[in-house]
């Protein structure tokens, strides 16, 4: 017990929460503060474990009387109570940090700019699927540091941000993966990419020889940041085309995992997720759980069974010939260029929201090939309409989910996809790219 030390935790959504839970239990003296509201499911939760909050703002002269503070990971550095605390020297760290004191278990940590949360998700379930004793956390699941409190877990899939690496310090991966890294939250980074980058291999710190690093070995800034650091995990790189240090790579038809003396192949076919990013995806799941001495039938058939993340790349009906697509967690340009590159039919692409600093020239041979028609969503369309009016044959600047979808409609034809996957943040219309995406299947649905 670690009595009379003031833990002081800001932010009461599912991360914040949870760490205040975990304190009190530990013995601190802890206090909750956000300075929006908290969600009634959370107040309850933090009443029945009798932790103090309060709600529409800070009391700074309790939050600058902490020994330690807790800070969810959507709080950014320059938020003036961050600065005070920093003025303070109070040290300041994430949940996943605070809940990687008190356990044990087994860490595999994933995090990248895409396809984080579809392989988080992936890798969960082929370990649940072989009967170990697992829990799911980070950006998905429930927070680690409530599991820690309430739970006993062997073994975590944490899915992380950039954010939440912000502030981790001494916790350690036993698997750490990293996707990829593309341009992503440049706003919150200085508009410094180098900043991101430093952010996303936060996640390789405290690793030892006995642990693992797997990574997209065909991703440039992956490859040039790998110069300047020195990795002491054994390495596991996995691409398309296989390379001398290749631990997971396409032969013909197949998908082969190489672990050791331990060799998978799978036919693609039979996975069940399509498209490049997400044989990707199943790289990187089936070598974590190959690391961990799951069965290899197990892998192939949660590989082969596994269903496929809400908002990525969601099919949601057919009408009038057309077929809706909702891509809604596409918040960055990178993760729209998978979604269209997966695409075999003409597109009509709803794009749009708070832009944070995207260079649309990715995706725009893409657009030029594959895209009959944009529909821009947003309270602002003018850098959207600037870039992609010469580059398709219509474009619409819409206001609101109903108008995209009607423009859309308009625009497509029998045999056509209408994709929404809007390579922005969702935060000018929507309260979340959740809350996009059901809004969007909603209507489309409503449309039959």
């Amino acid at each position: 017990m670690e009595l009379n030390r003031r833990i002081v935790v800001l932010g009461g959504g599912e991360s914040g929460t949870g760490a205040a839970i975990l304190a009190q239990k530990k013995g601190f003296d802890v206090w909750l503060s956000d300075m929006g509201s908290i969600a009634p499911k959370y107040k309850e939760l933090l009443d029945s474990y009798g932790v103090a909050w309060e709600e529409g703002g800070h009391t700074e002269s309790k939050v600058l009387a902490a020994d330690e503070v807790v800070k969810s990971p959507g709080i950014p550095d320059t938020a003036p109570i961050i600065q005070k605390l920093k003025r303070k020297n109070v040290p300041i760290i994430s949940e996943i940090e605070f809940a990687g004191r008190y356990t044990n278990a087994r860490m595999v940590c994933i995090t990248g700019s895409n396809g984080k949360t579809t392989t988080t998700l992936l890798t969960y379930h082929i370990l649940k699927s072989a009967g170990l004793n697992v829990g799911l956390a980070g950006n998905v699941g429930q927070s680690l540091a409530l599991q820690v409190a309430t739970k006993d877990y062997d073994i975590y899939v944490i899915e992380l941000s950039s954010f939440q690496l912000d502030n981790m310090y001494d916790f350690r991966a036993n698997i750490a993966v990293i996707m990829n890294i593309t341009p992503d939250h440049l706003d919150r980074y200085d508009h410094n990419m180098q900043n991101y980058i430093n952010a996303k291999f936060r996640i390789l710190q405290n690793q030892t020889s006995s642990d693992a690093f797997i990574y997209w070995q065909d991703d440039p800034i992956i490859e040039q940041q790998l110069r300047q650091v020195k990795v002491t995990a054994q390495s596991m790189p996995f691409g398309e085309e296989h390379q001398k240090e290749s631990h997971a790579f396409i032969e013909g038809e197949n998908i082969v995992f190489e672990c050791g003396s331990n060799n998978l192949v799978m036919p693609r076919s039979e996975l069940s997720l399509k498209g490049l990013h997400n044989l990707y995806n199943s790289m990187a799941a089936g070598l974590s759980a190959m690391l961990l001495d799951i069965k290899k039938d197990v892998i192939r058939h949660s590989l082969a069974d596994f269903e496929a993340v809400e908002h990525r790349l969601e099919y949601v009906a057919t009408i009038d010939g057309v077929r809706y697509v909702n891509d809604s967690k596409a918040t960055n340009v990178n993760s729209t260029w998978y979604a269209l590159e997966s695409m075999t039919t003409p597109t009509v692409l709803i794009l749009g929201g708070k832009d944070k600093g995207n260079d649309y020239n990715e995706i725009a041979d893409f657009v030029k090939s594959k895209v009959k028609a944009i529909v821009c969503m947003g309270k602002d369309n003018t850098k959207l309409l600037d870039f992609f009016t010469d580059k398709v044959a219509n474009i619409s600047d819409t206001h609101s989910i109903s108008e995209a979808i009607a423009s859309a409609r308009s625009f497509a034809s029998s045999g056509d996809t209408v994709l929404l996957s809007p390579c922005c943040a969702s935060f000018d219309l929507f309260k979340s790219y959740e809350d996009r995406g059901e809004q969007f299947k909603e209507i489309v649905k409503s449309m039959k």
